[in-house]
């Protein structure tokens, strides 16, 4: 084991009040509060954040260290990988204490999104996209191929999109960091409508997540350094797979970079699909969720949508998938994302998930893909200490 979480934080998510930099500050505060340290015991500090000009802070990676006095004259470097940049900036940080130059890093994910309107968050997301051939498209376009792509090779999912809305949604009730804690009727997701209208055909205004504002934060320390703690998880597998950017150059239904993420990320850990009691995914939209239960090997290719529409990866099923609302309810705060899921599987280890809590889970597992399946994280947990 080359780290271990030992602390984090979370603030809520949705449309807050404050900047960036209050986000950051107060996601990293909680942090170092949990690991029952300050900002002297840090070595060096990362930030995930996208931005692509959502706010002017462009240069945020030192706005941590207005965290603690003690983490002034620390490194401090932001990392971007559109949406897997809270994944990148965690991966860059265990990556500082393999190399034995890090002994405590600080990591923090945070974006700040409802500072412009819904047209200015379209266009800097789709920033993330290859423009040479993908320009002017939105995100919801991109996945909109991605399902279209799926119905005409494997038959039509948007049922199953419908019931992993609602699922998702239910499952957001019970975490109160969630930006929409409110049900949804299964039929309310599944049919068109003045409420729920399409926003790129097939996809409906309930299989698009949400945008977003929130930060979440993880102290992470050297494996050997975890028994020092009052509880640590470490990770068994860390696994980064990178694909081509064009959409034209992938077979949209194979999500072959994730499911390579996945295979490598079980080898890793010893471990299969079967061992897994929990899994945090990046449901941009309800089609990339659908896709990540076939990538990850819980159903066949082509298989998902029956598994999901039998509860399969509900509370009770094979393997309950994204119990905190996932980005569909919890909300996607895109730099934020990928720590938040950390930071939701550690607590789940550690029993301290609160009214989301599975029971007694051993191993807990988390995806956060950047743009369409380019660049793809797979962490599998497990508590330590």
């Amino acid at each position: 084991m080359t780290a271990a979480i030992v602390g984090w934080g979370h603030t809520p998510f949705g449309k807050l009040d404050g900047s960036l930099e209050d986000l950051i500050v107060a996601a990293a505060r909680e942090a170092l509060a949990d690991a029952g340290l300050t900002g002297r015991d840090i070595d060096a500090v990362w930030l995930g954040n996208f931005n692509a000009g959502m706010v002017p802070d462009g240069f945020a990676s030192s706005m941590i260290l207005g965290a603690d006095e003690g983490l002034r004259w620390k490194p401090a470097t932001r990392v971007e990988n559109a949406c897997a940049s809270g994944s990148a900036a965690l991966y860059a940080a265990m990556d500082a204490i393999a190399s034995g130059r890090v002994k405590i890093a600080l990591v923090v994910g945070a974006e700040k999104m409802t500072a412009v309107d819904n047209a200015a968050v379209t266009q800097a997301l789709g920033c993330a996209s290859y423009q040479k051939e993908e320009a002017g498209k939105s995100f919801p376009m991109i996945f909109a191929e991605f399902a279209r792509a799926y119905a005409e090779k494997w038959g039509d999912p948007t049922e199953a999109m419908a019931h992993i809305a609602a699922k998702n949604h239910a499952a957001a009730v019970h975490n109160p960091l969630a930006q929409l804690r409110k049900p949804l009727e299964l039929d309310f997701c599944l049919h068109e409508s003045e409420k729920n209208p399409i926003i790129a055909a097939p996809l409906k205004k309930t299989d698009c997540s949400l945008v977003s504002d929130g930060a979440a934060a993880i102290v992470l320390v050297r494996g050997d350094m975890a028994g020092d703690f009052r509880r640590a998880v470490g990770f068994r597998a860390a696994q980064q797979v990178s694909d081509l950017l064009p959409l034209s150059a992938k077979d949209l239904t194979a999500f072959e970079g994730p499911r390579r993420a996945f295979d490598a990320a079980y080898r890793h850990a010893g471990v299969t699909v079967s061992d897994i009691a929990f899994a945090e995914v990046h449901d941009c939209f309800t089609i990339a969720e659908l896709l990540s239960v076939e990538a990850m090997g819980l159903a066949a290719p082509g298989r998902a949508r029956e598994l999901v529409i039998d509860g399969g990866t509900g509370r009770n099923g094979r393997l309950p998938v994204n119990m905190s609302g996932g980005l569909k309810a919890k909300g996607h705060p895109v730099g934020a994302t990928g720590v938040s899921m950390h930071v939701i599987a550690a607590r789940q280890l550690t029993g301290e998930a609160g009214d989301m809590q599975l029971p007694d889970p051993q191993l807990g597992m988390t995806f956060n893909m950047g743009g369409g399946a380019v660049a793809s994280y797979v962490s599998i947990l497990e508590r330590v200490v």
